[in-house]
């Protein structure tokens, strides 16, 4: 599969909201509102302080998109933090590895020298194997920190890579 990472454009934005909300509303991997609305999953993602991405295959099908930013201001602004939302019919096709491993050269090329992940759910397993297959390990667990729709309160995870 040829894809290629580009920087977001403000033409990708029904592209990049029709890959956010479903993930959003399942309410299971991302602690933002199940209830949101294209506009606010886009105002969410598409933060002025993030760097959003988009993956896009050779037809300009997108596949995926991601944000990178400053995990923390100040004395915690070296470290950065991203997120990464995969399109359904793209998943297990190397699309989220893909994008972590751009965001990590983007980050170093941004003067990050470490990537933090303060919420992954402990249910998403794939994305945890993943994770740690990329170097990330887990630092912390918060006990019960995220509202499961369907299996309550589950924990999440703090996981931290140098780069």
């Amino acid at each position: 599969m040829t894809i290629r990472i580009r920087a977001a454009k403000a033409v990708d934005d029904a592209a990049i909201a029709a890959i956010l909300l479903p993930v959003f509303q399942a309410g299971e991997t991302n602690a933002i509102e199940r209830d949101v609305d294209a506009a606010g999953a886009l105002a969410y993602w598409c933060d002025p302080l993030h760097a959003v991405f988009v993956v896009e295959d050779a037809d300009g099908v997108l596949l995926g998109t991601s944000y990178l930013r400053a995990n923390q201001r100040g004395g915690g602004s070296h470290v950065a933090n991203a997120g990464y939302v995969t399109a359904e019919a793209a998943r297990g096709r190397g699309v989220a590895r893909a994008m972590a491993e751009h965001s990590f050269d983007a980050a170093r090329a941004g003067g990050f020298t470490a990537m933090q992940f303060n919420i992954v759910v402990s249910t998403n397993t794939r994305a945890v194997a993943l994770w740690q297959a990329l170097g990330f390990a887990i630092v912390g667990r918060v006990p019960g920190a995220f509202r499961h729709p369907t299996l309550g309160a589950v924990d999440t995870l703090v996981m931290h890579r140098t780069l």
